[in-house]
């Protein structure tokens, strides 16, 4: 049975969109993935679709979403290290991931981001497979 995780950061627009890509790409046959911010954004930054087309990811259909868009429930709640505390979202896992958010930066920023979270998300789901989460 899949896992249901949950990436969470304060717009959804940048890393944790990053991460449910990753997730999706990599886990699909582990992972039920979704990702949430805990506040209203108008889209997914422009330089994450870019890096991320680089990487092989198309991002078109992507868009920010809030937390009470997430499952009543997830098995994992990742937060990107933005503080973000989501009390009404139950799990059985939670780790903060404690990434610096690119906004802004130049666009070797947003690639570095890009490939920590790939890195990330590829040692969550040698977890789920090994059932240490």
């Amino acid at each position: 049975m899949k896992k249901k995780v949950a990436f969470v950061c304060v717009h959804n627009s940048c890393r944790s969109q990053m991460a449910e890509a990753w997730a999706k790409k990599l886990g699909s046959d582990v992972l039920e993935a979704y990702s949430a911010g805990t506040e209203d954004y108008p889209e997914v930054q422009p330089p994450v679709v870019q890096v991320m087309k680089e990487a092989g990811i198309d991002m078109k259909g992507h868009r920010p979403k809030l937390l009470t868009e997430l499952p009543a429930a997830v098995d994992i709640l990742i937060t990107m290290g933005c503080n973000v505390e989501c009390p009404s979202l139950p799990c059985k896992y939670r780790e903060d991931w404690g990434l610096a958010d690119p906004t802004g930066g130049p666009i070797e920023d947003y690639r570095k981001t890009r490939d920590i979270i790939k890195g990330k998300v590829e040692e969550l789901i040698q977890k789920v497979r090994n059932n240490q989460v």
